[in-house]
């Protein structure tokens, strides 16, 4: 009797090899799908074809799809001419919940919830107050470029991010609103 269970257990081990070994994991099965539903609505499915998108272009090109040209580069040179004669067209009334939110979800980690500079990461970064004398005199086509392109010194793109261009609007028109100044 001892040596029949003796046995079974060998078995039973034996078994367990071949099942881990032979048998495909449950996790293997979502290789075989080739596709979800709403996966076609993601960003991320063609991520070069979004014409809103900055990107590294090569100086002198020309876009062929209407994209808003590249000028990253003369804005970190600190070349600020195509930034200063950018006009923001949205309307400020219509899309200052929008602005709201993206704000508070991308600059008030650094910037603080009213734009003075005292966000958890802002703090310990440096991050400038943007409602400053100075800030307020910035245009908005600076600020938006700011925005797209990153600054100077610390703050990153967030072009990238904030990947349409009504968004980027919609945050310098909020942040017009912190600042008590109208658009420009």
């Amino acid at each position: 009797m001892r040596r029949s269970l003796v046995t079974a257990g060998l078995l039973l081990l034996a078994g367990c090899n071949w099942w881990y070994d032979k048998v495909p994991s449950p996790d293997q099965i979502w290789y075989g799908i080739p596709w979800f539903d709403h996966m076609i609505g993601s960003r991320a499915v063609f991520p070069y074809q979004m014409a809103g998108i900055p990107r590294r272009t090569p100086e002198g090109v020309v876009p062929i799809t209407g994209a808003e040209a590249e000028w990253g580069a003369e804005f970190k040179r600190g070349v600020f001419t195509t930034a200063n004669s950018l006009r923001n067209p949205t309307s400020p009334e219509e899309t200052l919940a929008r602005g709201d939110t993206l704000y508070h979800f991308f600059c008030a980690v650094c910037h603080g919830g009213t734009g003075t500079g005292n966000g958890p990461v802002g703090m310990r970064m440096g991050a400038p107050s943007l409602v400053t004398d100075r800030a307020r005199a910035f245009s908005d086509g600076y600020l938006y470029s700011y925005i797209r392109n990153g600054g100077q010194t610390i703050m990153p793109r967030y072009g990238d991010k904030i990947y349409s261009p009504a968004d980027r609007w919609a945050v310098v028109n909020y942040l017009r609103r912190l600042q008590g100044v109208p658009p420009q």
